[in-house]
């Protein structure tokens, strides 16, 4: 029977599926500075904004990178002082802190470097429902994609994948949560 790699596409989709549910799980019982260690020191932490357009004004949807406003366009030392801040306590938007609860379907592996079985490099697509509540009356329900390069860390420093780029597109154009202070 020929494989074609198939057996190979299989287990790395499984052990990319593995390392994004538990990136989910540490940001519901916010471990934040164990989410941080998923996170290479080069990361881009990239959410562009959304807008209605016309039919045919397809590359106008989204704004655009390094010229216009975005939700998040972070690195990695602006992501560790947004953990830092929500972990003082008196971060207005997390004091109560919120309820999450991060669910990760339809993961796709869409390439490898250099190959499925040797991967250093990994670009995966997936789907993403965030639901938040916080106080009593406040809840949110945030739906989209993720466009992720994770890149393996160094073996003998015990570490596995982290993410090196991330794009998360919401599906909604209009934000209605009061702010955006968790992870996605």
């Amino acid at each position: 029977m020929k494989n074609d790699g198939r057996l190979e596409r299989l287990l790395l989709r499984e052990e990319i599926a593995d390392f994004l549910y538990h990136e989910a799980e540490l940001l519901d019982e916010r471990r934040y500075r164990e989410w941080l260690d998923l996170l290479a020191d080069d990361i881009r932490y990239w959410m562009p904004m959304r807008r209605n357009v016309k039919l045919g004004e397809d590359e106008r949807e989204f704004t655009r990178a390094n010229s216009d406003v975005n939700w998040f366009d972070e690195g990695k030392d602006t992501l560790a002082r947004r953990v830092k801040q929500i972990e003082t306590g008196i971060h207005w938007a997390e004091e109560p802190r919120s309820r999450l609860s991060h669910l990760v379907t339809n993961v796709q592996v869409q390439g490898a470097e250099p190959s499925l079985a040797a991967s250093q490099e990994v670009s995966v697509t997936c789907r993403f429902l965030i639901y938040r509540n916080r106080v009593e009356t406040e809840t949110d329900i945030l739906v989209g994609r993720r466009e992720d390069l994770l890149r393996r860390g160094q073996e003998e420093a015990g570490e596995g994948w982290l993410v090196a780029r991330r794009k998360i597109i919401l599906d909604q154009n209009v934000l209605l949560s009061k702010n955006l202070t968790f992870f996605i």
